[in-house]
């Protein structure tokens, strides 16, 4: 149902049996999926792609231009994929230029209200980010990956799939795969050893991880000494691939 108050611009493309509440607006760039529900009071403004299944909960604002002062009015995209919950007063912005073009998250997703989701981002599936979690421009951020209220991300860091950020935590470099992170500037806390198992970790593959782990943050290892020693000393499985490729393709660096 489509409320009679709702402001729909001609163009937009709307799927089948889509819910929008009254005041929202929805600029002529914007495409949604079937099954969406959209509140009251949204703004969606484009080019803005939406899948199908997601929730946008009222004040929301999504696709909107980005913060950038670089940006200066380029055609740039978000692309969102399918079963996503965008609870109240979420801002997620548009790609730039000067990246990919494109804001790109993944498919069920949790982002709690008064969460941000600048420009050039990518999220991936199953991510929860709990009220007022903000990541900045050009991060991105693995399957799985929670991170607490609070907890802020700055620029072009990596967030690892399955890993935790704590409450009010601030991010400064890469966050591996597993791992837990907090404090201002966040530290390692060890492995999100619990997420893991609830999502059918075998107890071997835990195990390794943590011997991976040890490695990195509890030998005493250079990064490259123990990413040498845990190809050689631990037995392959495409979670250690996951870990050691996340840790050599690091930009800023990872959290130690």
């Amino acid at each position: 149902m489509i409320h009679p108050q709702a402001i729909i611009e001609e163009g937009a493309k709307i799927g089948n049996n889509v819910t929008i509440g009254p005041w929202t607006y929805i600029s002529k760039d914007v495409e949604i999926g079937d099954d969406c529900h959209i509140g009251p009071n949204v703004v969606i403004n484009g080019p803005t792609v939406l899948g199908k299944g997601n929730r946008i909960f009222q004040f929301a604002s999504i696709g909107e231009e980005c913060q950038d002062l670089k940006y200066d009015g380029e055609p740039t995209k978000l692309i969102v994929g399918d079963n996503n919950v965008f609870r109240e007063s979420c801002t997620v912005h548009r790609g730039t230029i000067q990246d990919n073009g494109e804001t790109i998250i993944g498919s069920n997703n949790l982002f709690m209200a008064y969460t941000h989701v600048a420009h050039d981002c990518v999220v991936g599936n199953n991510c929860i980010l709990a009220n007022n979690a903000s990541i900045a421009g050009h991060v991105h951020v693995g399957d799985f990956a929670i991170l607490g209220g609070q907890s802020g991300v700055h620029q072009f860091c990596h967030i690892g799939a399955h890993s935790f950020i704590a409450a009010t935590s601030l991010i400064l470099k890469d966050v591996p795969p597993y791992v837990m992170a907090s404090g201002n500037a966040a530290k390692p806390y060890g492995l999100n050893s619990e997420g893991l198992k609830r999502r059918g970790f075998e107890p071997e593959t835990i195990r390794a991880i943590k011997k991976a782990y040890r490695k990195v943050y509890r030998d005493g290892l250079t990064v490259e000494q123990a990413v040498s020693a845990i190809e050689q000393e631990l037995p392959a499985s495409a979670e250690l691939k996951l870990f050691v490729e996340f840790i050599q393709s690091s930009n800023r660096g990872i959290i130690r």
